[in-house]
């Protein structure tokens, strides 16, 4: 499936958004691409790889990753809102403001083991404001299976 995006973004500004995305090298490491964001939801796609197993007797993708994945469409979905509220401001102070971007708390539950050839974080925007953004957050593999929920709380500005 192609990458979808439709946001609040000009063009030139999608752009940019969806490189800075696929070149934090903590994503490149793990394998998180971006898979579709708009206003409303942002996916993160991942393949298994034996490198991120966690239970390597039965092959199940480690937790820490499971919550990392996570945590990255988390904060991507803060990111994304955070910018939709900015307006008109002009391109250098969004930036500005968006380099400050950072996790303040994270909750994870683990539903099921991570088995799966391919994994997706969903993350959405539960409320955001001036200075915090709380998202939701689950993660499932390529069959839809619901693998883990959590919430997130970013500052945003």
């Amino acid at each position: 499936m192609e990458t979808v995006m439709q946001t609040v973004f000009k063009e030139s500004e999608l752009k940019m958004a969806l490189d800075f995305m696929q070149q934090i090298p903590f994503n490149r490491h793990v394998g998180l691409e971006v898979h579709s964001f708009n206003d409303a939801e942002v996916i993160f796609k991942m393949k298994m790889r034996d490198e991120l197993v966690g239970n390597w007797m039965q092959g199940i993708l480690h937790g820490g990753v499971i919550s990392s994945a996570l945590d990255v469409a988390g904060g991507a979905a803060a990111l994304v809102g955070s910018y939709a509220r900015m307006g008109d401001l002009p391109i250098e102070e969004k930036m500005k403001t968006l380099s400050k971007l950072g996790t303040i708390d994270m909750r994870v539950d683990f539903l099921r083991p991570g088995k799966g050839e391919e994994f997706f974080a969903h993350a959405s925007i539960l409320r955001i404001g001036n200075k915090v953004a709380v998202t939701r957050m689950e993660f499932k593999n390529q069959t839809d299976d619901l693998i883990a929920v959590g919430t997130g709380t970013y500052l945003c500005g």
